[in-house]
């Protein structure tokens, strides 16, 4: 026992440490320059609306995905429970009764009549626990056990993998939706001043002062924005059923009592530390853990390569008539055995196991750092369509006030006979463009924000 004790504190494999990740000091594109993150910030405190808020809370709820994930926690939770009962020996309860009748020229068979024993079969009745114990001697158990930790908590890191995604996707279908609302309006609207204007043409025709080309031209460009408004519905149609779908809904409208102008973009939005966001992200946590069962995966190979030392112990009653049998103690057995079992020759099937095992480790270090560098490029992507998509709004915004300029002087000119029917609708269908764009680059910067707090981690603080 002092043996096997002494024995039990040996290791065949060791742990390789936690490879250090290559991170810079700063993000590029981060013009804030704070230690502090908005992945700190708790998403309820994020995401301020609260239609979006109610959006995200369902989705927590209801959202499938989300539900296997913590069916996936629940089954790694009591496989890691499972795992500590392998230091315990196994006990069995085995119950036989079986007869036989041999023949009589069989030795048996002649035993039987040599003796009298008065019957041509044998009985017999037995009823016994057996116990088998494993040493662990090479840490194999110990090497499961962390495994199955490891195992448990990547499922833990998994569940909030898909809860800053939700977040992140709710938040942009969202943004989507209010964008596509935008849109609509914009295009109802061109559609009245482009209507207003074709009543003018259609006047101007009736006295001889235009053709019927301008006629058909200003028809035309009434037609085309009609055309926007089925493709616009359509899209918020789409847009809502996918919403309702990602919160767990059949599809289904979506209430909403905000609209995209009404939405601020935040001016400054903190990354922090660079080594920071990298160990708040779950997905690069969940390669570090995967590193750890590649690790306790080493070394359960290695140890099925060495001597195994198991104890058993046998113990009951046994009696070769049912009216002897529990007549105790003369029915009473016991047996106690130890066996040491060493592989010898195996075709070469557990080294290459072992060998794989290693493979398998270099391998997850290399996932690691792929997941780190990942990490760090997604950030500085989205701070760079932040920092730019700011400097497109203003530029945008510009631009829509001076098409809404040229179109009403445009209008003004062409009441006055100053200005051809062909310069007004060529300034409609501008400023309807440029509006029509606005909204896309505000919804895109919203976008843009929610994907950089999940790319810093942000998101599965409750």
């Amino acid at each position: 026992m002092l043996a096997i004790a002494a024995l039990s504190a040996c290791k065949v494999s060791k742990d390789i440490p936690k490879p250090v990740a290559d991170v810079p000091t700063n993000f590029r594109d981060d013009n804030v320059k704070d230690t502090s993150s908005i992945a700190d910030i708790q998403w309820r405190s994020f995401f301020t609306d609260v239609t979006l808020q109610k959006l995200i809370d369902s989705a927590m709820v209801k959202n499938f995905d989300m539900q296997i994930a913590l069916k996936n926690i629940e089954a790694a939770q009591l496989q890691f429970k499972q795992v500590k009962w392998e230091y315990v020996p196994s006990v069995d309860l085995n119950v036989t009764a079986n007869s036989n009748r041999p023949s009589d020229n069989s030795v048996t068979g002649l035993s039987l009549a040599q003796y009298n024993i008065g019957a041509k079969h044998i009985e017999d009745y037995n009823a016994n626990l057996s116990v088998s114990w494993e040493a662990d001697i090479w840490g194999k158990i110990r090497s499961q056990q962390k495994s199955a930790l490891a195992a448990y908590l990547q499922t833990a890191e998994a569940r909030k993998v898909i809860q800053t995604d939700l977040v992140a996707g709710v938040s942009q279908g969202y943004y989507n939706l209010l964008m596509l609302d935008e849109q609509l309006k914009i295009a109802k609207s061109n559609l009245r001043l482009t209507d207003s204007t074709l009543r003018i043409v259609r006047l101007q025709f009736d006295a001889g002062q235009v053709t019927s080309l301008a006629v058909d031209q200003t028809l035309a460009q009434k037609q085309a924005a009609e055309q926007l408004i089925p493709q616009f519905e359509q899209n918020v149609s789409i847009q809502e059923n996918a919403l309702s779908v990602l919160t767990g809904h059949l599809p289904n409208a979506i209430t909403r009592d905000i609209t995209l102008e009404q939405i601020n973009v935040p001016d400054a939005l903190s990354a922090g530390v660079p080594s920071e966001a990298v160990s708040r992200r779950p997905d690069v946590k969940q390669r570090e853990l995967a590193l750890v069962i590649a690790n306790a995966n080493v070394g359960i190979n290695k140890a099925e390569m060495y001597p195994a030392l198991r104890i058993t112990a046998q113990g009951g009653i046994n009696s070769f008539k049912a009216t002897n049998w529990f007549n105790i103690p003369a029915s009473l057995f016991g047996i106690v055995s130890g066996s040491v079992l060493q592989p010898l020759f195996d075709h070469k099937e557990l080294r290459t196991k072992y060998d794989i095992a290693k493979v398998q480790r270099e391998r997850t270090v290399l996932e690691f750092r792929q997941s780190v560098l990942t990490a760090v490029g997604e950030v500085s992507d989205a701070l760079v369509k932040v920092n730019k998509l700011k400097e497109q709004q203003v530029i945008a915004a510009n631009r829509v006030n001076t098409l809404k300029h040229a179109t009403a002087n445009s209008n003004m000119l062409f009441k006055n006979g100053l200005a051809t029917y062909l310069e007004v609708i060529t300034a409609q269908s501008n400023v309807l463009q440029s509006e029509l764009e606005l909204a896309s680059i505000k919804n895109e910067q919203l976008s843009a924000v929610s994907e950089l707090y999940r790319a810093l981690g942000g998101g599965w603080k409750q």
